[in-house]
């Protein structure tokens, strides 16, 4: 388990290099009790993957060989972004699932790419390669114990900025950023309800905790892209913090999420992709309630434009 020492050593770290991301009340989203957005899309690279991009690469001496890893974009485009400011090489391995969009903001930041079958789990194969034969430092997404404290930060600002929050809905992929959330948060106030939220197409976090063991997913196309693929079979440290930490999980459907994709625009003034639309769309949908100070962690906004122009006017083909 990643603890709170080593969230603490991860915002003392990281300081300067991030965003501290504002905490926003939605007038909309609220009722008898106070709704708040953590927007994390006011991220540099725009989505919370800095955080634990960057601690990793610090934490690990910043230069070395070269960094890589397996990446939906989000990561990939954080851990090109925390290389070349320490002036290190970044390799960042996708599948041809990831959006051209993300493909490209990687590249721009100077990182190599490698295009690798169509899910996360081939695109590792790649990263094993180079780790083996180049001698790279991997770098995960999310099972990595420097990567969840820096996510783990975001769960120190939620504190500082509402100490009485009762709630928190945070989107739930591979469980980097719910256990670093969940750890920080319930370490300091336990009777805090943590929620992943993901989508109902291809949850593998979930799945796996309802097995009660990592297990294989398919990986597919959905809205929420950035919440794609697996958690990985010789899982070390999500997979556990997750099934202690979290109080529940809630699936969205496609139509769900482009309903939270729609809000955030039309409602907070907010472009938001998929995956940082989830919490908004669990309480859309009622699947959600806030039942005490709640906050939505809106975790990116790096959406295709054509494909948000698409779900803005109802069109999601």
């Amino acid at each position: 388990m990643v603890g709170l020492d080593a969230i603490r050593a991860a915002e003392a770290r990281i300081v300067g290099r991030v965003a501290r991301t504002p905490m926003a009340r939605s007038p909309a989203l609220s009722g008898a009790f106070p709704v708040f957005l953590k927007l994390e899309t006011r991220q540099p690279t725009g989505s919370f993957k800095l955080r634990g991009a960057t601690n990793a690469v610090l934490a690990l001496g910043g230069q070395g060989p070269g960094f890589v890893t397996a990446s939906t974009g989000n990561h990939g485009r954080a851990l090109a972004h925390a290389a070349r400011a320490e002036g290190g090489r970044a390799v960042i391995c996708m599948s041809s699932l990831v959006p051209s969009n993300k493909v490209e903001a990687v590249r721009a930041l100077g990182a190599e790419i490698h295009i690798v079958g169509r899910s996360q789990d081939e695109a590792q194969i790649e990263v094993d390669r180079l780790v083996r034969e180049e001698g790279l430092v991997e770098v995960p997404p999310f099972d990595h114990a420097a990567v969840i404290a820096g996510q783990g930060t975001l769960g120190l600002e939620i504190l500082a900025d509402l100490p009485e929050v009762a709630q928190v809905l945070v989107p739930l992929s591979g469980g980097g950023l719910a256990a670093g959330v969940a750890a920080a948060v319930k370490a300091m106030r336990p009777r805090a309800r943590l929620v992943g939220v993901s989508m109902a197409r291809g949850a593998a976090m979930q799945a796996s905790l309802a097995a009660g063991r990592p297990v294989p997913v398919e990986e597919v196309a959905t809205l929420a892209d950035s919440l794609g693929g697996g958690i990985g079979l010789a899982n070390r440290h999500t997979f556990a913090m997750c099934r202690a930490l979290l109080d529940d999980v809630l699936l969205l459907t496609e139509e769900e999420i482009a309903a939270g994709i729609r809000h955030a625009f039309t409602a907070e003034n907010e472009v938001v992709e998929g995956a940082g639309a989830v919490g908004i769309a669990a309480l859309l949908s009622g699947k959600a309630k806030a039942e005490g100070p709640t906050v939505l962690v809106v975790s990116g906004r790096n959406i295709d434009e054509g494909l948000h122009r698409r779900i803005l006017r109802g069109d999601m083909a």
